[in-house]
């Protein structure tokens, strides 16, 4: 998703003391960041439990994050609690964070529902000393060890210019993801602008649906019959708007396969084994992907790291990332997430969201 709704993996250089006794391993063991510049807090030591803390559970993005979780956790070395389904419920998602608190866990994984109402956990588990990793969203205010996300512009950049090669004017929808989540906000400030500099002559109309598919179903039905002439659709999370986009065209009969005549454009962003089939099938024509295996794998490296005191530095990643320095102060490690087509959906690298 969003941000929700659903493949991205770093050199490790300890300095000081610290860095002679475990760098070696540290080079071998660790997908490490670009610079890994703290020691092991006296302080659990990178031991106790951690929760991990779900938005939600209806997308099948979130369903193959959750999938992945406990293979990575294991992988990484890290003691998981069962994952928490705050089921798209902002406040709830504070409530099920001082839970965990409560439980004694040494470190959090979150992937917030809302940037600026997550900063309330955010201060709870402050307080109480306990790092926190942000998986897919990240917080407009508060501390977090790290964000893993993948560069949720570059998701609205690639949908629009794949669009805009295919389109060479016309009306385009955009069904957007919620406002209050960064997510949302970047993807679709990231589409307008590069549609606005590189394809004048596509005209934008937009669709806020809050990650929700029934939104999007009633709102696209209604655009759709006044503007019976679109001619592209960008979903920003196929994992929630691709059954409702498909089914609410299907009913207008305004589903076309690609190459034949009244074909209307789509691309998503996800990369979910449904986007795939939906490529192959002709009728959507690609997503940008999102690694929910490397949401997973990186949540547990960092908040493994966080726990053992360890610090990080901006910069390129030895698995093709780069950490960045939000306005906030924050570090986040922006994953990549390639675009998938007819072309290259075939291939193995790209099935981040599905377990195997």
């Amino acid at each position: 998703m969003p941000g929700r709704t659903a493949r991205k993996q770093y050199r490790s250089r300890n300095v000081g003391a610290m860095a002679l006794a475990v760098g070696a391993s540290l080079a071998l063991a660790a997908c490490g960041s670009t610079k890994d510049t703290g020691a092991a807090s006296a302080e659990g030591g990178g031991s106790g439990k951690v929760g991990v803390i779900l938005p939600l559970l209806t997308s099948p993005f979130w369903q193959s994050y959750n999938d992945y979780v406990p293979k990575m956790a294991d992988s990484e070395g890290v003691d998981t609690l069962k994952t928490v389904n705050s089921n798209s419920d902002p406040s709830q998602q504070i409530t099920d964070i001082n839970n965990q608190l409560n439980q004694g866990v040494k470190g959090l994984v979150v992937a917030p529902l809302d940037s600026a109402a997550i900063e309330a956990g955010l201060d709870q588990a402050e307080r109480k000393g306990v790092p926190v990793v942000a998986v897919d969203v990240a917080p407009d205010k508060g501390k977090v060890a790290m964000v893993v996300r993948a560069n949720n512009v570059a998701y609205g950049e690639k949908a629009c210019q794949y669009l805009g090669e295919q389109i060479p004017s016309g009306k385009v929808v955009q069904i957007m993801g919620d406002l209050a989540s960064v997510n949302g906000r970047d993807r679709s400030e990231a589409f307008r602008a590069c549609v606005k500099k590189n394809f004048p002559k596509l005209k934008v109309l937009e669709i806020p649906a809050k990650w929700e598919s029934d939104a999007a179903a009633s709102r696209l039905d209604t655009l759709l019959n006044a503007n019976p002439d679109i001619k592209g659709i960008y979903m920003q999370a196929g994992g929630v708007y691709l059954a409702p986009t498909l089914q609410t065209l299907k009913s207008k009969g305004m589903l076309k396969k690609a190459g034949e005549s009244g074909h209307i454009t789509i691309v998503s962003n996800d990369g979910i084994p449904q986007e795939f089939d939906a490529i192959r099938k002709g009728e959507i024509d690609a997503t940008v992907s999102q690694p929910a295996d490397l949401y997973a794998k990186y949540g547990m490296y960092y908040i493994k790291a966080a726990m053992e005191g360890k610090t990080f530095e901006p910069g390129p990643t030895d698995h093709d990332s780069t950490i960045v320095k939000l306005p906030s102060g924050i570090l986040e490690d922006q994953l990549p997430a390639p675009l998938v087509t007819k072309d290259n959906v075939d291939d193995p690298k790209l099935w981040g969201n599905t377990v195997k």
